[in-house]
């Protein structure tokens, strides 16, 4: 009677232990996987540098759980591309279930080596996915470019523009050199990075329809609008500069200049047909006695001001936007001729020798976009000399200095979410300027006499 008792518990085990594993194998489903794309395609990347990381899904539709056999990135360890598949990361990964009607993540990012060629590449590899001794695959694509990198060098001569360049930190202008920029050249800055002038010369020299292009360096169409992609262009006591035919965006403070060389009695920076956009900061900001002239150039849609002049300066801007847009709550234009510092509890005071504004347009969202505050002191100067302006403000100023001004009008732009600052021949815009030697304007156009106010004639 033992016996039998014994038998039977262990024909009771056996039995149970089948069907266990009857049950173990009707669980695992028999069909196959389905991806949400078939090819995952990276825009251009930069090589050494990464991309960002893009996803896709992989699903199992049936009412079972699907075990993947075998997860294999064809380039194996040599591949540019690096694989993630729900926290799993390496070039094969081995038995990896999909729980029914579920999903997986998969993420993907590629870092290209250098290779030497001016023109782009396409480097491709695919991702194989073994189950049910089937294997389905996802192709991967990438846009490669080489460039010219720069991190923490210096910089004189001329810049070849045949390959993009690349700033990481800093390329540096250094005492008394100067650097050549030519028409055409991309340049693009990694994060926090600038191109900084120290106690030198920069000439960017862009024309018409081949200009100079700062922008960050990440070229996922996410990232056209982002601001704050690095820090921008800055000049350190510069001796005579050059700006022509720039287009300067998506940085924190596109132009920033600290005083000058004590030596220089003309301009530090010569600013001629350049946009300045979508800056998380300043536009231009003048410092310390930096002196800018300005003119053809649309300024706009910046974080807190497009022109800051902080602690003196001198300006002199001639058929230019200024313009806000953006989210700031602070006006288009901020002029101060002093700065207090508050851990030390100390302000400083300088002159604005020089501060035209002649037929530009200071407008935007707010109700003021102009904002002066000055302290006037012996042996302190301040010279202002407005003319034929439109300006945005709550307050109408009756300052001497205001001649022609054109109070609170709508410039009528065509649509200034796009950056498209045109207007119609009825905006109050059209033939209010007055002539000086700017003959044309940002696009080439002939100026009319009397021309339009503002970067952009309307013929």
């Amino acid at each position: 009677m033992q016996i039998f008792k014994l038998v039977c518990s262990s024909i009771l085990v056996c039995f149970a232990l089948m069907l266990g594993s009857c049950g173990k194998k009707n669980f695992l489903s028999k069909k196959n996987l389905e991806f949400s794309i078939d090819t995952l395609v990276f825009d251009t990347v930069f090589t050494t540098i990464g991309s960002t990381t893009k996803q896709f899904k992989i699903y199992n539709r049936e009412n079972k759980t699907l075990k993947i056999e075998e997860i294999e990135l064809m380039g194996g360890a040599n591949s540019p591309f690096r694989l993630n598949v729900d926290g799993n990361m390496g070039s094969s990964l081995k038995n990896i279930e999909v729980l029914a009607n579920d999903s997986l993540f998969a993420f993907v990012e590629v870092t290209l080596n250098v290779n030497g060629e001016i023109l782009p590449m396409i480097v491709e590899d695919s991702i194989r996915f073994r189950t049910n001794g089937k294997d389905q695959y996802v192709n991967l694509a990438v846009w490669g470019q080489d460039a010219y990198f720069h991190y923490k060098d210096l910089n004189e001569g001329t810049w070849p523009n045949d390959k993009p360049h690349v700033i990481y930190g800093y390329a540096a202008v250094d005492s008394a050199k100067s650097l050549n920029i030519q028409a055409g050249t991309q340049i693009y800055l990694h994060k926090n990075s600038l191109l900084y002038v120290y106690k030198s010369t920069l000439n960017v020299q862009g024309t018409l329809g081949n200009e100079v292009v700062f922008q960050g360096d990440r070229l996922e169409p996410d990232y056209d609008e982002v601001t704050g992609q690095y820090y921008g262009i800055y000049f350190h006591e510069a001796k005579p500069s050059l700006i022509d035919y720039a287009i300067i965006k998506n940085g924190t403070a596109g132009i920033h200049l600290f005083s000058e060389d004590p030596n220089n009695s003309s301009y530090t920076l010569d600013l001629k047909n350049t946009i300045i956009q979508n800056q998380a900061r300043y536009g231009v900001f003048i410092y310390s006695g930096a002196k800018v002239k300005a003119e053809n150039s649309i300024i706009s849609k910046n974080g807190t001001h497009a022109l800051l002049v902080l602690e003196g300066g001198d300006f002199n801007f001639n058929h230019c936007n200024l313009l806000g847009y953006g989210n700031s709550q602070n006006p288009a234009v901020g002029i101060s001729n002093f700065y207090t510092d508050y851990s030390t509890s100390t302000t400083n005071v300088s002159s604005i020798n020089e501060g035209k504004l002649y037929n530009c347009i200071v407008s935007g969202n707010l109700e003021t976009e102009l904002a002066i505050d000055t302290i006037q002191m012996a042996g302190v100067n301040l010279n202002f000399d407005f003319r034929n302006c439109l300006i945005k403000s709550q307050e109408i100023q009756t300052d001497s200095f205001y001649q022609n001004t054109f109070w609170n009008s709508n410039p009528m732009f065509v649509d200034v979410d796009i950056y498209d600052f045109k207007f119609p021949i009825s905006s109050i815009l059209n033939g209010n300027g007055i002539s000086t030697a700017v003959n044309t304007d940002i696009f080439g156009n002939p100026r009319n006499n009397p021309p339009d106010i503002g970067a952009i004639e309307v013929n």
